[in-house]
């Protein structure tokens, strides 16, 4: 059984590499990420190289699929083995870039994931200052979700100082990171 799970998702990554439909790819990578979810495939999907692939795919133009592998990472990511590798694999900075994301779960899962990355090492660039403007702005969005999510992020991840030293600096810039489309 579990050989035929390695060959399935070997299959899909294959697939993913040599489609040339959008639609296919998208599909794949829905697939993917769905099985990036249960702990038995942690293993093959390391193997496979898929933390890889969805990392590549942070920077794709087409939001459906940066969707769906911010998503895989987001569900991989609260493994120490996945977590280390995309940490050393400077996973941390394309995943930032989420955050200004048009398409709402992009971000959530951004957010997520950010928190599930968050280490005594990486702290300090998952709570770098931008960041925590951008979660000030969510914190007031009208999306219940997003607004909580950012919430939870600055109350548990961040330092009163640095939501204090963020706010005062948002009080004199309107640049920043757009909220999500709802």
């Amino acid at each position: 059984m579990d050989l035929g799970r390695l060959e399935y998702l070997q299959a899909l990554v294959t697939e993913f590499q040599v489609t040339e439909s959008s639609e296919a790819k998208e599909q794949v990578l829905a697939n993917l990420a769905n099985f990036a979810y249960d702990p038995k495939n942690y293993e093959y999907l390391r193997q496979l190289q898929v933390l890889d692939l969805f990392l590549d795919t942070l920077t794709e133009d087409n939001e459906t699929l940066v969707e769906f592998a911010i998503g895989g990472l987001c569900n991989l990511c609260l493994d120490k083995t996945n977590k280390d590798y995309i940490l050393e694999a400077n996973g941390v900075q394309p995943i930032i870039n989420c955050l200004s994301s048009s398409n709402e779960e992009t971000v959530m899962s951004a957010v997520t994931t950010l928190m599930y990355l968050t280490t005594p090492q990486s702290r300090p660039q998952i709570t770098a200052l931008p960041v925590v403007e951008c979660m000030l702005r969510f914190s007031l969005s009208t999306n219940r979700r997003l607004s909580n999510l950012a919430v939870v992020f600055l109350d548990d991840y961040c330092t009163p100082v640095q939501v204090e030293e963020a706010r005062s600096l948002s009080k004199h810039t309107a640049v920043g990171i757009p909220l999500p489309k709802d």
